[in-house]
């Protein structure tokens, strides 16, 4: 297993630490795992994006110049990242904030109203959460949800683990829509 994953959004959005969740996940589930980190200019409002590979090998490079998973929380990213799928691949995308459907016919295209449903579990904050359970649910050999869950705890900052109920919520909010 080997899969190159991009994430993108807004600074807010929790794209980095979405990232960080899979990378600890599929490491304590004993595979490989690099994360590399973008933010824009702004933290809050401007672009951030990351880079995820989870491989059942050493990985060569943790560059990806063509994912195999992207997900895509915003308009300008869905613009921004769609052209850079990998044939067959799998595109997820916000509908709740994203106001063009992909327009690719060689991948594979999962709607997913993240805010919606992230906001049907307390937060619209959780639309991160609501992806990454549709992301393990499509591809569950990245990580389990059970791992993933487990690990929330370690990534997410003390002053936001109040909201981690939350969080496994809209994770299986994810998984179940997906």
């Amino acid at each position: 297993m080997h899969e190159d994953i991009f994430i993108a959004g807004f600074g807010g959005q929790g794209v980095i630490v979405a990232g960080k969740i899979i990378c600890l996940a599929a490491m304590g589930e004993g595979k490989y795992v690099s994360h590399i980190p973008s933010y824009g200019a702004e933290m809050r409002g401007g672009t951030a994006n990351c880079s995820v590979v989870i491989s059942d090998e050493e990985i060569a490079s943790p560059l990806i110049p063509s994912p195999s998973v992207c997900i895509v929380l915003s308009t300008p990213s869905l613009i921004k990242f769609q052209p850079i799928v990998r044939k067959a691949g799998l595109l997820i995308w916000n509908t709740s904030l994203i106001d063009l459907k992909p327009d690719r016919r060689d991948i594979e295209v999962l709607d997913i109203a993240a805010n919606e449903l992230a906001e049907l579990v307390g937060s619209y904050k959780a639309a991160n959460m609501v992806a990454l359970g549709a992301l393990l649910k499509r591809r569950p050999a990245i990580a389990s949800l059970a791992a993933v869950v487990e690990c929330l705890d370690q990534a997410v900052s003390a002053r936001h683990r109040e909201l981690n109920q939350i969080n496994r919520e809209a994770l299986a909010r994810g998984y179940e829509a997906a």
